[in-house]
């Protein structure tokens, strides 16, 4: 039996690493509900050449982005999309957002 737990208590671990991943709180406008998710930077990000690669020599630096849609646990199903860049370092540059404001992490996630 020692070994399942070894082997639980690893991937546990692994799944909940908050090294590689990205925080997100909203506040939907229709209802007024916190929803919190997460963005893992090592696979949830998408690569964008638009704006950092010279087309004639196809060298620069990625850039990454992210386009999430989240729905709350309440009754109100309000899409909130959510759009994330990020650098070629995985460090944010610009959110957007529809349907919903940002939230500071401090603020309490309802139930």
């Amino acid at each position: 039996m020692g070994i399942f737990k070894k082997i639980l208590a690893y991937l546990t671990l692994s799944s909940n690493s908050d090294e590689h991943a990205y925080r997100l709180l909203v506040r939907c406008n229709r209802c007024g509900e916190i929803i919190e998710s997460r963005i893992d930077l090592r696979n949830d990000l998408s690569m964008s050449y638009e704006d950092s690669v010279d087309r004639t020599t196809s060298v620069g630096a990625p850039s990454y982005f992210c386009r999430k849609t989240l729905i709350g646990k309440q009754r109100c199903f309000q899409r909130v999309e959510v759009t994330l860049t990020f650098d070629q370092n995985r460090k944010i540059l610009d959110r957007q957002i529809t349907g919903g404001e940002f939230v500071s992490g401090n603020e309490s996630v309802e139930e």
